[in-house]
């Protein structure tokens, strides 16, 4: 353990970024609403439908997710029809990739059915299943308890560092 983690109680947890990018995408709805993004859904409905919740809380969903910037609301308009909005991910929502499937990997792994998985992604080139890696800027693989936390520059602290 490092020493900063030892002086944890010294350290303000108001601007988290764990707790930021959870009030972005922390509930359920949200998660899989982004989740059905990556699987190509646009419209309105067939969020609701595929995520199976109510018109308000899509709309909720949608709404945040859009003011946040992973999505963007593009017009359509099919005959005959009022003007409509599909969602559309944006370069921030496509950021958003390696964690959806980060939680699907784990959810694969911890909470599948006797089957196994009910989605397996693979790399489109080669076949190979995708997964998700921690990996240093150098190109290295790094496993839990392989890694160290240092203060980075927006780290507060609530108590002043002792010499």
């Amino acid at each position: 353990m490092t020493d900063l983690l030892k002086e944890r109680d010294a350290w303000s947890m108001t601007n988290c970024s764990i707790a930021r990018a959870l009030d972005v995408v922390g509930t359920r709805s949200a998660l899989l609403i982004m989740r059905e993004a990556f699987f190509g859904t646009r419209r309105f409905d067939d969020f609701a439908r595929r995520v199976g919740i109510g018109e308000p809380a899509t709309a909720a969903r949608l709404k945040e997710l859009t003011q946040a910037g992973l999505l963007e609301k593009t017009p359509y308009r099919e005959s005959g029809q009022r003007t409509r909005y599909a969602y559309e991910l944006t370069e921030k929502g496509r950021a958003f990739l390696p964690v959806l499937q980060a939680l699907r990997q784990w959810g694969d792994t911890w909470a599948a059915d006797e089957p196994g998985p009910p989605v397996i992604v693979r790399h489109k080139d080669c076949g190979a299943r995708v997964r998700v890696v921690q990996r240093c800027e150098d190109g290295h693989e790094v496993a839990a308890g392989e890694s160290v936390v240092e203060a980075g520059p927006g780290l507060i602290r609530t108590e002043p560092e002792t010499a």
